[in-house]
């Protein structure tokens, strides 16, 4: 029951983009299609899903334990070692998309590589060591939150689809609107905190 409970928090209540407001840079930038959202979402899932059980190992058995160097803690060096981890998972996936989607890679542009420095990846991997989870755990809440967060891109990118055949007002044209859409869609989330309760 608490596995649930995890996986529901993460996707809907504490979402990383309309709870922690992380990774909204790729988040706006990205979600001007489903198809590109979509492909950055499972990117972003794929990092997520390999680097939060790493980064948890890592922290867990090599930083927090004495075992590199006897008597020195070396948990000063999360932050450095967890980029590294997610440097390297994002370096596979960006050669893979490459590789076989051309066209996907071309729409996702720098953003691919910027997934290395997405708040959201990082951010789950801080939230886990600061919650104290288990390896299943991570794991679980990890997924749940990679969910969670291309539910969050599909969801504007198919919005921005349909405003685009919709007149604005020159003024509320791209990232204005872009910006409101995301404030009322984190609000329309807020009301899962009742679900928690």
């Amino acid at each position: 029951m608490e596995s649930l409970n995890i996986f529901i928090r993460s996707i809907f209540i504490d979402n990383m983009v309309f709870a922690f407001f992380f990774g909204m840079c790729s988040y706006i930038a990205v979600s001007k299609s489903v198809k590109t959202a979509l492909g950055l979402g499972l990117a972003v899932t794929f990092v997520m899903v390999m680097t939060v059980p790493l980064n948890y190992l890592l922290y867990e058995y090599v930083l927090k334990a004495d075992v590199l160097v006897p008597g020195v803690d070396l948990s000063f060096l999360t932050f450095i070692v967890f980029i590294a981890t997610i440097a390297a998972f994002v370096q596979l996936v960006e050669m893979a998309v490459e590789k076989f989607s051309p066209t996907l890679y071309s729409q996702l542009g720098i953003f691919l590589p910027l997934i290395t420095t997405n708040c959201a990846v990082m951010g789950v991997a801080i939230l886990v060591q600061r919650e104290e989870y288990d390896l299943l755990t991570s794991v679980l809440y990890g997924g749940a939150s990679a969910v969670g967060f291309t539910l969050a891109l599909l969801l504007m990118a198919g919005i921005r689809e349909r405003l685009d055949t919709c007149r604005l007002p020159k003024a509320m044209a791209g990232t204005p609107i872009a910006l409101i859409m995301a404030g009322l869609m984190s609000l329309a989330f807020m009301g899962f905190k009742g679900m928690a309760q």
